[in-house]
């Protein structure tokens, strides 16, 4: 199943996002609250049987905040399918995806952590310095929190922060949380995971490499913009990718930056990476094992892998790119099963 926030793409300036959910890829997008109000008239007793009947769905925060998981959406799904599926070609149940603009599939996430899971971009980063990868870093899921207020959509415009001139993108694999957890196993733990989607862990490499210096943050080099996005796909449809012993699925996971001046001269979108989610040391259950050991990981946090192996312009400019991101850019990061997250580059705008 996949879940997200969806908007008409030609409707009106500040629209709600409503919540939809597609059995998968090539099946249809639902409104999930057309389709509740739809089964609760066929069958009143839903209302007493199911909290999922009893108050409207709005958006997936609402749904986690009253207790709910992510998979209790596929009752919805499986109920239309058993009232016979689409009415008509109009139905309004029914979404053309071709019309719907994505938001992001969390809206105000309590927090967000960061791990640093990828051997290859963790290996890179101190040959930089000069250094070998620390033993610890083979032992414990290491993360950072990063900031919630600044989270971006599929499309959603991101621009470097001010004093800043080396814009550069991160691509990893990002995971909500959607029961409570605390002190969990990291069996226990995998299993309190809803979801997953491509995440974009913006940074401006000038401001990142002062704080470094310091050995305090990172800070103002992350905390302007984090993307994540299309939508969630939950753990059923990554089961056969899945290797025994292995750390996560294997799943093909890409970036692209098409330049600006592509339209001007014909210069064609550049791969920067190709990894695989395979790759990483850690799974999610041992970073959110980690994450909740002795504090309470509550129902919509976020977690995000870390780059994978040459996931990122500060690893592999030179060969690829040759250049920090400039506005007129656009990334397009895929992870296979999870979909497309597309993020164009503008200037700041001027502020008094």
């Amino acid at each position: 199943m996949r879940v997200g926030h969806v908007r008409d793409l030609h409707g009106p300036v500040g629209q709600p996002w409503r919540l939809a959910a597609s059995a998968g890829e090539g099946r249809p997008w639902l409104d999930l609250e057309v389709v509740r109000r739809r089964l609760l008239a066929a069958d009143p007793g839903r209302g007493h049987n199911s909290a999922l009947f009893r108050q409207p769905i709005s958006t997936l925060d609402d749904h986690l905040g009253r207790g709910l998981r992510i998979e209790a959406l596929a009752e919805l799904i499986d109920g239309f399918e058993s009232l016979g599926g689409a009415r008509d070609e109009d139905d309004d149940a029914v979404l053309e995806s071709a019309d719907l603009r994505f938001g992001p599939p969390v809206l105000r996430p309590p927090a967000f952590r960061d791990f640093y899971a990828f051997e290859g971009h963790v290996r890179t980063m101190w040959e930089r310095r000069g250094g070998e990868v620390p033993e610890a870093w083979y032992r414990l899921p290491i993360f950072y929190f990063s900031n919630t207020s600044e989270i971006r959509g599929p499309d959603d415009p991101v621009w470097a922060p001010d004093g800043s001139t080396e814009l550069d993108f991160e691509l990893e694999v990002g995971a909500i949380v959607d029961t409570p957890a605390f002190d969990l196993s990291e069996q226990r733990a995998a299993e309190a995971i809803g979801g997953y989607f491509v995440l974009n862990d913006w940074s401006a490499r000038d401001l990142q490499r002062d704080e470094t210096t310091v050995r305090l943050g990172p800070a103002k080099g992350k905390d302007f913009a984090t993307t994540i996005g299309p939508w969630i796909t939950t753990p059923d449809e990554l089961a056969t990718a899945l290797t025994p012993g292995a750390t996560g699925p294997e799943l093909a996971m890409t970036a692209i930056v098409r330049p600006g001046d592509e339209s001007q001269g014909g210069v064609a979108p550049v791969e920067i990476s190709r990894g695989s989610w395979s790759s990483a040391q850690f799974s999610f259950g041992a970073m959110l094992a980690r994450a909740c050991a002795d504090v309470h990981v509550r129902p919509g946090e976020v977690l995000g892998s870390g780059t994978v192996g040459g996931g990122c312009l500060l690893e592999v400019k030179d060969q690829t790119l040759g250049r920090w991101l400039e506005p007129g850019d656009q990334v397009v990061l895929s992870i296979e099963r999870l979909g497309e997250l597309r993020s164009p580059v503008v200037a700041r705008a001027s502020r008094p």
